[in-house]
């Protein structure tokens, strides 16, 4: 996780050593996604999504949608996520897609 007390930092160059070193450790065979925590966190989904990586936001991580204005929900990041992404030029997975790049069952095969 970057941005938090113990974790890596939430600099560009953080994020390009993270993703040099699994270059170098796991080729091209990985899927990969930064988690931001605090105000940091879309900069650095912008960051993971304009390298090719996933992204993830919510209120678990973050209160905030952009400087000084909190989110009043998880889907007020996932919208602001999103028109990063897509003003990147890049495209968003379904949610069946994202089941099937993260090998999920769905909720339709799973007993509870």
């Amino acid at each position: 996780m970057f941005g938090i007390l113990g974790g890596i930092g939430t600099h560009p160059e953080d994020v390009l050593h993270m993703k040099r070193t699994a270059d170098r450790l796991f080729g091209n065979d990985y899927r990969w996604s930064v988690l931001g925590a605090g105000k940091d966190q879309l900069r650095l989904a912008a960051m993971s999504a304009s390298m090719g990586g996933n992204v993830r936001v919510g209120l678990e991580d973050s209160l905030w949608l952009g400087r000084g204005t909190l989110a009043e929900s998880n889907a007020a990041q996932v919208r602001q996520a999103r028109q990063i992404i897509e003003g990147l030029g890049l495209e968003i997975a379904s949610p069946n897609e994202a089941r099937e790049i993260l090998q999920l069952k769905g909720i339709g095969k799973v007993r509870f």
